[in-house]
């Protein structure tokens, strides 16, 4: 007889509706309910100073934790630009500025690069963890591509529309979900973490 799996309540420690809606695509059908910060109230300040994506996504996931007692996933991600000598990286979401919008971040990363020769060789990083309230379970995701002057693209979000992966003539920003999702540094990294939640809470 099948043992019936409970369905998981896990908080995902974002208000980036696009991540969201990434990772709700992963995990369908995985006997996960998913609960983001714009369902929730009384949200805590995260200060995210860590001086890696890792560090950053174990502090947030740790603070909702301890505010809400239930299991967090979080994740912190961003682009690394070869010839900016791996910038913007963890400042990726604030590069313009606290508060900065994805055009304002986007328009900063084209004017560093102006005087550099192309191709503009990059890389999206992501790290993903989950939280219980007593250990850390760790992923990570990359992809390699080029970055563009030129945006493209409508359905991403970030530097997604300035950045074209390696093997593709699209930007990630004129992929569809379902083709971003096979190769997205967050689909990896989240991918794998799913993978480990779910096999950690069958040992149990």
């Amino acid at each position: 007889m099948q043992k019936k799996i409970e369905m998981r309540k896990i908080i995902f420690a974002t208000q980036n509706k696009g991540k969201i809606k990434e990772v709700s695509h992963l995990i369908f059908g995985r006997d996960i309910q998913l609960i983001s910060l714009l369902d929730i109230n009384d949200v805590p300040t995260i200060v995210e100073d860590g001086s890696t994506f890792e560090e950053n996504a174990k502090i947030k996931a740790k603070i909702i934790f301890d505010k809400y007692k239930i299991p967090t996933m979080s994740d912190d991600s961003g682009i690394s630009v070869d010839q900016l000598n791996g910038k913007p990286g963890v400042y990726s979401a604030r590069y313009a500025g606290e508060n900065a919008t994805d055009e304002e971040n986007n328009k900063k990363l084209l004017y560093d690069l102006k005087t550099l020769p192309e191709p503009h060789l990059a890389k999206f990083i992501c790290s993903a963890v989950y939280y219980n309230g007593k250990n850390f379970l760790t992923s990570s995701g990359e992809v390699k591509g080029k970055i563009i002057s030129t945006p493209r693209g409508t359905n991403g979000f970030g530097y997604d529309p300035l950045f074209i992966p390696d093997g593709y003539d699209v930007t990630s920003a004129e992929l569809n979900m379902n083709e971003k999702n096979e190769i997205s540094h967050r689909a990896k990294a989240f991918k794998k973490l799913i993978n480990l939640i779910i096999q950690q809470t069958e040992q149990l």
